[in-house]
């Protein structure tokens, strides 16, 4: 029997990947991350990806990579930030039939969480204002896509984990 797949999308420093994780040992699934597995195939950080080759040429590996995982891996999975802005990516996402949750954040949590380090090639200058920018730009995309929604501020990955759990109503 084909398990369910939990896709979580939202913007950096949500906790898409601790929560996924968390999420995924509750459940006994398995959690994988589009942005490590295309670091993994790649052998390249996404920071050098988008210095050396540009955000373009990164999109178009995020493309091939979403499009395996939602296609193929059942568990949970971790999609990058920008990843749903992606025509090809909101379309996939529109047509999967699984769940897909928007882990919400604010400013002030998402700056304590990664401290709008280099890792994040998107946020190298003024990170806070080009967060907010993202965020003004990828929410009603995320919003639209979401089948549910939940704010990870001042929430342990665990507790995000279980919310997720009980609103989509599976356990392990």
């Amino acid at each position: 029997m084909a398990r369910e797949k939990i896709v979580l999308i939202g913007p950096p420093g949500a906790g898409k990947t601790t929560v996924g994780k968390a999420l995924a040992k509750i459940l006994s699934w398995d959690f994988k991350d589009s942005d490590r597995e295309i670091e993994i195939k790649t052998g390249r950080k996404i920071s050098d990806i988008f210095v050396e080759n540009g955000e373009e040429f990164f999109r178009n590996l995020e493309v091939i990579e979403v499009t395996e995982l939602v296609s193929t891996f059942d568990g949970v999975i971790s999609l990058g930030g920008g990843a749903p802005m992606n025509p090809e990516i909101t379309d996939l996402l529109k047509n999967c039939h699984h769940p897909i949750v928007f882990l919400d954040v604010s400013i002030s949590q998402a700056a304590n969480r990664i401290g709008f380090n280099k890792e994040r090639p998107l946020l190298l200058v003024n990170p806070r204002q080009q967060w907010i920018n993202l965020m003004s730009n990828r929410r009603p995309i995320y919003e639209s896509l979401a089948t549910h929604i939940i704010s990870t501020d001042s929430k342990k990955p665990n507790e995000a984990a279980e919310e997720i759990s009980q609103l989509i109503g599976i356990t392990a």
